[in-house]
């Protein structure tokens, strides 16, 4: 059954196509640039352009960018390849620079249990290129962060097998303080700060160290006010407190609501939650 489907699959592909899948296949050519295979099948610069953009439009390869393809190791079933968003990702960076990058946003906040709400969207942190993109028929959003942004990972392994970089429980939800405005988060992310501290208290250190890391001050100061009115561990909390650069200007607690309620002098935060 599978052989005919590969016969059928095969038989699809023009004897051109058919070239260039054996030659990057057999040279283990992945990503393949465009001009890189032009001399070796003798082609012309419009010939060669036709034939990626056929391979694309049906699925057998990949466009990662302009003049980028991911060529499968081999002809996948029914000739359309399904590449999963970690192999496209990691290729993706290695064709930009060797950038780096870690997934981010609801689909992480789904993985730990925080919401049930599944994304269509793929948010991935990235130190080289921004905004939304269709790659492989799935809808990504790059965020483009300094590269002190980046971190506080863990590896992981997706239900296909492949081993990818995951945000840690801390990580994400630090970034969902600190990008807030992007993820619509708050209020919502103190609850999931609580409960996961209620589940593990040795957890409030971690978070408190992530956001050292990886937090604006507004962030500091949310989650150090939110953390200390748990008995934030001395050393968690003094480490927070020298990233704070001044707590003379406030800020709510909650950006979204009316800027009413007592203020706590130690973080500079208005209690409006």
């Amino acid at each position: 059954m599978n052989t005919g489907t590969k016969q059928s699959a095969k038989a699809r592909l023009g004897p051109l196509e058919q070239r260039f899948l054996s030659y990057a296949q057999l040279k283990n050519l992945s990503p393949v640039r465009f001009g890189q295979l032009r001399r070796v099948l003798e082609l012309t610069a419009d010939q060669e352009r036709k034939l990626l953009s056929r391979l694309a439009r049906g699925g057998t390869i990949v466009r990662l960018k302009r003049g980028v393809y991911l060529v499968p190791p081999r002809l996948p079933l029914g000739g359309v390849w399904n590449p999963g968003e970690t192999v496209i990702l990691r290729e993706l960076m290695r064709a930009c620079d060797n950038g780096r990058c870690q997934f981010c946003g609801w689909p992480v906040f789904n993985r730990y249990g925080f919401t049930e709400q599944v994304p269509a969207r793929i948010s991935v942190y990235n130190n080289r290129i921004y905004g939304p993109r269709v790659i492989a028929g799935r809808e990504f959003t790059f965020i483009k962060v300094a590269e002190r942004r980046l971190g506080g990972t863990e590896k992981s392994r997706t239900p296909g097998g492949e081993e990818s970089l995951m945000p840690t429980r801390a990580r994400a939800l630090v970034d969902a303080v600190v990008d807030w405005s992007r993820f619509g988060t708050l209020p919502e992310a103190f609850g999931w700060i609580r409960d996961s501290i209620d589940e593990d208290p040795s957890l409030a250190a971690g978070i408190a160290d992530a956001a050292a890391r990886f937090g604006n001050q507004g962030a500091i100061r949310r989650i150090g006010y939110l953390l200390d009115r748990g008995e934030l561990p001395k050393a968690a909390r003094d480490r927070l407190r020298r990233k704070l650069r001044s707590a003379k200007s406030i800020i709510p607690l909650v950006p979204s609501r009316p800027a009413r309620g007592p203020v706590n002098p130690d973080w500079g935060v208005i209690e409006n939650e």
